[in-house]
């Protein structure tokens, strides 16, 4: 078979796994973000939560800004080269390697999601300055052995990674399990390697019954945790000031607006 007809298959068998009769939560997050890759069926849950709790959107909005800060506080000040973000979700304005090679042109990111509506538009990921280097892994955050090894094919891990998992841990059900999943994917990192995290939490009853609403909805459960357990992700590793706090008061920019709380908590830590 030719390799333009193994990719046609390929993309064939990608689109035949998309389920467009449920809501999706990289969907329903693209319409929160306001992106255009999203079906009648995320919106109609989407204006559901936010008749509900009308400040989802907000958390999607802050982790979004939240990204871009972590990002260029770990170039600036950090010297990291090397990103990998897992659980990636649908490409919007300022994507890990689009913020990264701005700052630093030689920057090499590896995004990893097994989503078939994600890996439908992973092309757009995977553009790159000359100098830096961006792949694409199908792969699973249940199998961190596998996620390391493939990096490992574009990042240099005897050289300090940052290790980005935005509001995708809350889709683990079992705490333990997901404690146990970041704790291999950063045993397998180099000392001097970051972790980036942010998560809804169970902070208010609105975000309670949004996260309710969302799982009786049919799509993948996404379950919201304490600080408490937020926290508990870094434990081993030297938190970055200030520490694990609400999303918005993680290095706010001093020259954007000033953002009200929301119920998400994220933090970035450092391995010794």
């Amino acid at each position: 078979m030719s390799d333009t007809h193994s990719q046609l298959a390929a993309s064939a068998e990608i689109r035949a796994r998309i389920d467009t009769s449920t809501p999706h939560s990289a969907r329903f997050w693209n319409y929160f973000v306001g992106g255009k890759d999203n079906y009648e069926v995320d919106r109609e849950i989407g204006d559901q939560i936010k008749e509900i709790f009308p400040g989802l959107v907000d958390v999607a909005l802050t982790s979004r800004h939240f990204l871009g800060r972590a990002v260029r506080h770990l170039i600036r000040e950090e010297g990291i080269r090397q990103f990998l973000d897992i659980g990636t979700g649908l490409p919007t304005a300022d994507n890990t390697h689009e913020v990264a090679q701005r700052e630093a042109p030689d920057a090499r990111i590896v995004y990893v999601d097994n989503d078939p509506i994600v890996l439908t538009h992973a092309n757009a990921l995977l553009t790159s300055t000359p100098e830096g280097r961006t792949a694409y892994l199908d792969a699973d955050l249940y199998a961190p052995d596998t996620v390391l090894e493939a990096a490992a094919g574009t990042l240099d891990f005897s050289r300090p990674i940052a290790l980005i998992i935005l509001n995708t841990l809350g889709h683990v059900a079992d705490y333990d399990q997901a404690r146990d999943l970041v704790r291999r994917l950063m045993a397998g990192l180099p000392s001097g390697s970051h972790l980036v995290i942010s998560d809804s939490t169970a902070t208010s009853e609105g975000m309670i019954a949004a996260s309710n609403a969302y799982n009786a909805s049919g799509a993948t459960p996404y379950y919201v945790r304490s600080v408490e357990e937020i926290a508990g992700f870094f434990d081993g590793l030297d938190l970055v000031a200030p520490g694990v706090t609400q999303v918005p008061a993680w290095r706010p920019d001093p020259d954007a607006p000033a953002a009200g709380p929301v119920d998400a908590y994220c933090g970035v830590g450092r391995k010794p």
